[in-house]
């Protein structure tokens, strides 16, 4: 009866929890209208909603996931290289690179949007895909080098001795032998990458003026306006913009905990 107490109040816990994406879905399936007459169990569906979403956001998504892809292949090309130079050679100062990077990710975003927004207007990167990539890349490579360097550090040495001996060069080891071994580290960097630019809105709403590069959380947050009179239509891009961060954390789950030096030294 304890055990199932337990159950019983985890359930609960869950429920509130997960409340707020019910409803969600909720009102996305429900005729055009207010959320206040929306019934609790959708009975009468209606996928208007939807349509209308992509019709108004579609161009948006497409805009966050391009951004979101260029922010995690940047961050993971500059960060990669950097984290195995920090882990695997001996490198003069390097405490205080990384003492350096820890501070860098306690700066406020909006210090880091406001030097940015001046340093864009003179370069011309405003509303610019490139330029939302570079800086969306600011919070993704500090935390990329210290997820990777940190496992990179625990790598067995004698899988990178061996390689040496066999003949490779650094840059051979790195890409042959490390980078494999380092698979669940580099899925773990990328996914929170990508969730760091997907949910990005500060960057979005101080970087871009006009509608022709306008991310999904930024077309969400000036799609509500004033007054709101349709939030069935609202909810669904909320759905649709909810699916691809749904999807990346049901695959790469069982990357992130799985463990990749097993068996490597025999």
């Amino acid at each position: 009866m304890k055990g199932w107490g337990w159950t019983l109040g985890g359930i609960a816990i869950l429920a509130v929890l997960l409340f707020p994406i019910y409803w969600m879905v909720n009102v996305s399936l429900q005729p055009s209208g207010g959320a206040v007459e929306t019934p609790w169990i959708p009975i009468h569906l209606d996928l208007s909603g939807y349509s209308k979403a992509l019709h108004d956001q579609g161009r948006h998504l497409l805009t966050s996931l391009v951004i979101s892809l260029g922010s995690v292949g940047f961050s993971l090309l500059i960060a990669t290289p950097a984290a195995y130079a920090l882990a695997q050679f001996r490198i003069r100062f390097s405490g205080v690179v990384l003492l350096g990077i820890l501070l860098s990710q306690m700066v406020p975003g909006i210090v880091v949007a406001n030097a940015l927004y001046s340093a864009y207007n003179d370069l011309g990167l405003l509303n610019s895909i490139g330029g939302l990539i570079l800086a969306d890349s600011t919070a993704g490579i500090p935390f990329a080098m210290l997820i990777l360097r940190a496992f990179m550090g625990a790598l067995p040495r004698e899988v990178v001795e061996a390689a040496w001996v066999d003949g490779a060069g650094p840059v051979r080891t790195f890409v042959s032998v490390v980078l494999p071994m380092c698979r669940n580290a580099l899925v773990t960097a990328a996914l929170f990458t990508f969730l760091f630019t997907w949910g990005d809105f500060l960057f979005a709403l101080t970087l871009t003026t006009t509608e022709d590069v306008r991310p999904v959380t930024l077309g969400l947050y000036t799609y509500i306006g004033s007054f709101v009179e349709d939030w069935s239509s609202v909810m669904a891009t909320a759905v649709l913009a909810s699916i691809p961060a749904v999807v990346l954390l049901v695959v790469a789950q069982r990357y992130v905990a799985a463990g990749t030096t097993a068996g490597a030294v025999k």
